[in-house]
């Protein structure tokens, strides 16, 4: 499967076992989502379970939002994370309080998924990464996966989370794992093992990273299109180094990152979010909290820049292999 056909498979597997499970959003039913990954639900489960909505994200969250509360678990498309911002206030205000407003009393259900990040010449209403704004918010998980595999599992383990989620999708990676090296064809997922996805339900933990390229010399810790970017710099670069796949960022895998860390003795963070604030500097205080007397070198940031994304210099803006090669050799030198 591709990362769609996982996402599609995840919804499919959860409304088969269990009735509560409802889908809505703008053009989830008859046309299947933007991207398609809602395509056949409401064939297959009808009008009253997979619904399209208004363009109106405010509205789309609150009436998931009060669904969850009685009992159902919704899952809320919003069509590019760049939308999401008129449903800002539902989710932090709302979704995120309402455990601990009631006293544990009420919970909310409740996924929230979006397509996030660059890479498709969107400009800058279609490319933004805004999942810090939500990791900061008490309340709230915020997953990012990295293949198909872990997009269903997550997906899964998100649905039947009794707290509100936020599922962050890398669209760049729905067809392949983009590496980063635009000029060269992406290779689909049709020729990598994480595509090996089972028909049947399974789950992958929330708040568990994987170590996906073991090495010695230095840490990378990445996230969604980015371990792709992170594992081919390193291979093209011949650099030792061991690359962590983050998958939920809320709850982060401080142990993973930290047990990594301390063997290496260096680390560098990239993501595709603007650098100030940007859930990079959450990790470079972790690791420096956490792993200070083992560190030989600065903790380095690639990330996007401080700007609004620029649809004609995109790639100067992507932190891509070149940039992420420079911070390794640097942290390597330091």
């Amino acid at each position: 499967m591709n990362m769609i056909e996982a996402i599609n498979s995840a919804h499919d597997v959860m409304m088969e076992r269990d009735p509560n499970t409802v889908v809505l959003g703008e053009d989830v039913g008859y046309f299947g989502g933007v991207f398609r990954a809602t395509a056949n639900l409401q064939k297959k489960y009808g009008k009253s379970r997979v619904f399209d909505t208004p363009i109106a994200e405010g509205g789309i969250v609150g009436t998931a939002i009060g669904m969850a509360t009685y009992g159902l678990r919704p899952v809320a498309e919003i069509q590019f994370a760049d939308y999401i911002y008129p449903g800002f206030d539902q989710i932090v205000s709302e979704a995120a309080r309402i455990r601990y407003r009631t006293a544990g009393e009420w919970t909310v259900p409740l996924t929230i998924r979006t397509p996030y990040g660059g890479g498709i010449f969107g400009g800058q209403t279609h490319s933004q990464s805004p999942e810090a704004l939500f990791a900061h918010v008490a309340g709230l998980k915020v997953v990012v996966p990295s293949n198909p595999y872990d997009a269903k599992g997550l997906l899964i383990a998100s649905i039947e989370d009794n707290d509100p989620v936020v599922f962050f999708e890398p669209k760049r990676i729905y067809n392949g794992p983009f590496d980063g090296f635009y000029e060269r064809p992406v290779t689909p997922w049709a020729k990598h093992p994480k595509a090996e996805v089972p028909e049947d339900y399974y789950t992958v933990p929330l708040g568990k990273a994987e170590v996906v390229r073991e090495g010695e010399a230095v840490t990378i810790l990445a996230y969604g299109t980015m371990v792709h970017v992170a594992l081919a710099t390193a291979e093209a670069e011949g650099i030792d180094a061991e690359v962590i796949d983050l998958r939920t960022i809320v709850p982060v895998d401080i142990d993973t990152i930290e047990a990594s860390v301390k063997k290496t003795g260096r680390c560098v963070v990239v993501h595709e979010a603007t650098r100030t604030a940007g859930f990079g500097a959450e990790l470079s205080a972790l690791v420096q909290e956490r792993c200070f007397y083992h560190l030989e070198a600065p903790v380095q940031r690639v990330t996007g820049f401080d700007t609004p994304y620029p649809h004609s210099l995109e790639w100067a803006y992507f932190p891509g292999p070149v940039r992420l090669g420079q911070a390794l050799k640097k942290t390597l030198e330091d």
